[in-house]
């Protein structure tokens, strides 16, 4: 009896421990491991990989990603997000990526029609608040997804900087 409840209460603890320690880890991904383990970012995912700026995304921050879903980069000709990852393109591949960050964290209700902001890479986007959330052209399509360095809101279309 027991041993019965000693590998009852060890079962227990074990179960516990796994919960808490994975909804730990969950609530400490950063930008970069959030949009890894989502299923719509892994061109985008691809792309900060082959400019070198996962560290940079996996940094202190805070940063806001306007995260340009798989649909997105699909979305762009034929052929450009291939051309984007070629090693001899990553200085314009880079400038794109970081176009799409600002410095801060900024949530969807922080945001107000007509607003502007700096983006890492030095242009401005503009929001739009009627009708929806948008940046520049871009719809955001799921926003205020959380992690521990800033926040990423997904977007149906890549910003492209004035390059």
């Amino acid at each position: 009896m027991i041993r019965r409840t000693f590998l009852s209460i060890t079962a227990a603890t074990v179960v516990a421990t796994s919960a808490y320690a994975e909804s730990h880890s969950m609530e400490a991904m950063d930008i970069v491991d959030t949009a890894a383990g989502a299923e719509n970012f892994s061109t985008l995912v691809a792309a900060v990989e082959a400019a070198g700026l996962v560290e940079t995304l996996k940094g202190e921050g805070p940063f806001t990603v306007f995260a340009p879903t798989d649909e997105a980069f699909a979305a762009l000709p034929e052929g450009t997000v291939d051309e984007l990852l070629m090693p001899e393109n990553m200085e314009r591949l880079t400038a794109i990526l970081t176009y799409h960050v600002v410095p801060g964290a900024v949530m969807s209700g922080d945001l107000t029609d007509g607003m502007e902001a700096e983006t890492v890479e030095g242009g401005m986007v503009t929001i739009g608040t009627e009708g929806g959330v948008t940046v520049n052209d871009a719809n955001v399509v799921t926003a205020d997804i959380e992690a521990s360095n800033g926040v990423i809101h997904a977007v149906d279309t890549v910003l492209m900087p004035d390059m």
